[in-house]
């Protein structure tokens, strides 16, 4: 099974679309596939138009405050691998939605994962985010954890965004080459609730998603 966190500290650059998208192209392609929404919003739910089985959610579930059971746990960073380890035989892919904060569930998120997307905005501060990340995880001993960041929201009207696009590869090697471009078709998901390659098949994001689902998959050996 593998475990794909997707993640960022800022919030609104596009991470619970990425999970739900990229999860939407991994069922189709074949894979046993959970999404696991660890934001308190629980947005991947509602795209998906489900219910939780479990009343209270994942807060029932983990039996309070995510942050004050791992606190209180024995050994606190690895509490979320010991839970998704059961899931192995029911999964082939699983990807972890994380709310936008360094706390203990983003640590355990980084324990658990194979890889992190990072969905970043090409523009000077979700860049210096970046970077202080990159510095949380050498800091920490987290080297073993494959960091994939994208341009999300890029739009080809402004300036910095383009010469982001054009000039960062050259500094970044682990960034990937696909990128999301801003599109209303995103924020629609909520209207029609579902995933883009339901009801916007060959709208420039779902295509997007597509070519990014594909630059994973082979990363990921999928």
């Amino acid at each position: 099974m593998h475990i794909v966190g997707v993640y960022n500290i800022k919030g609104g650059v596009g991470k619970t679309s990425t999970a739900v998208n990229l999860a939407y192209l991994a069922a189709r392609y074949g894979l046993r596939t959970l999404v696991w929404a660890l934001d308190p919003q629980g947005a991947a739910s509602f795209y998906f138009r489900i219910k939780p089985k479990v009343k209270g959610g994942s807060k029932k579930m983990l039996r309070g405050k995510m942050d004050l059971l791992l606190d209180q746990a024995k050994k606190p960073a690895v509490r979320l691998l010991k839970l998704l380890r059961p899931l192995s035989y029911e999964y082939d892919l699983v990807f972890l939605g994380c709310p936008p904060s360094i706390s203990m569930v983003s640590e355990n998120v980084f324990q658990a994962t194979d890889a992190l997307l990072l969905p970043t905005i090409p523009t000077t501060l979700p860049l210096r985010t970046y970077r202080q990340l990159l510095d949380f995880v050498s800091n920490n001993g987290l080297e073993r954890l494959r960091i994939m960041p994208f341009f999300s929201m890029v739009d080809r009207r402004k300036r910095m965004h383009m010469e982001m696009l054009e000039q960062l590869p050259d500094h970044y090697d682990e960034l990937l080459t696909s990128s999301i471009l801003y599109a209303s078709d995103v924020e629609r998901m909520g209207v029609y609730r579902q995933p883009l390659l339901e009801f916007a098949p060959k709208g420039v994001a779902a295509v997007a998603y597509e070519a990014l689902w594909a630059e994973v998959r082979e990363a990921l050996r999928l």
